[in-house]
C-alpha cells in the first residue's frame, strides 16, 4: 500500500568528471535530486582548485537522491557502469587523476551487497579487470555552485558537446524505460 510518501535513499557514485555523470542522472525516472561534489580525500571543505591537484585523495562524484519504489539501486548501478569505463584506473577518457577514478560510496550493507553482486557479473563480460573502488560512504563535499547541472547550463561547450553529450546519448539510447517523462 501507497500511502503518498516518497522514499528517498542516496546513491553516491564517481566515475570521471562529475559534469559527466550528472548530466545522465538527472534524466532518470525516480532521481529526485543530484548534486556534484567531492568525497573520499583527507582535506576538509575542498575546492574544486584543491582536487584537481590530485593532493586532496578526493573522487569528483555525484550524489544522487532516489525513491526506491521508482527507481532501483541495481537500475543506478547499471546506468553507472554504462556511462564510463569501470576498467582504466584513475581516468576517464582524456580526464586522468585519482579524482577521476571510478568509486562507489556504498550507504548501507544491502547497497554493498548489490554492487558487488553487478560487479561480478559484469567482470565476466568485460575483458580487462574492474578497477571500480567499492567503499563505504565518507562525507560528502558539496562542489561549487556552477558546477551544479553544468550540463544543462553549458551544454554548448565544446568539452559538453564531446564528452558529456555522447554519455547522455548512450543513457537515452540503452535506457529509454528509465528516462524521466
Amino acid at each position: 500500500m501507497n500511502d503518498g510518501q516518497v522514499r528517498e535513499e542516496i546513491a553516491t557514485f564517481g566515475g570521471g568528471c562529475f559534469w559527466c555523470i550528472d548530466a545522465v542522472f538527472v534524466e532518470a525516472e525516480g532521481v529526485l535530486g543530484v548534486e556534484s561534489g567531492y568525497s573520499g580525500g583527507d582535506v576538509d571543505h575542498p575546492s574544486y582548485a584543491d582536487v584537481c591537484s590530485g593532493r586532496t585523495g578526493h573522487a569528483e562524484v555525484i550524489r544522487v537522491r532516489f525513491d526506491p519504489a521508482r527507481i532501483g539501486y541495481r537500475d543506478l548501478l547499471e546506468i553507472f557502469f554504462t556511462i564510463h569505463d569501470p576498467t582504466t584506473l584513475n581516468r576517464q577518457g582524456n580526464d586522468v587523476g585519482t579524482q577521476y577514478r571510478s568509486v562507489i560510496y556504498f550507504h548501507d550493507a544491502a547497497q554493498r551487497e548489490t554492487a558487488a553482486a553487478v560487479i561480478a557479473e559484469l567482470a565476466t563480460q568485460l575483458r580487462r579487470p574492474i578497477v571500480t573502488e567499492l567503499s563505504p560512504a565518507v562525507r560528502f563535499w558539496p562542489a561549487e555552485d556552477y558546477h551544479q547541472g553544468y550540463f544543462a547550463a553549458n551544454g554548448q561547450e565544446p568539452y559538453c558537446q564531446f564528452v558529456v553529450a555522447p554519455k547522455v546519448m548512450k543513457f537515452r539510447d540503452k535506457f529509454a524505460a528509465l528516462r524521466r517523462r
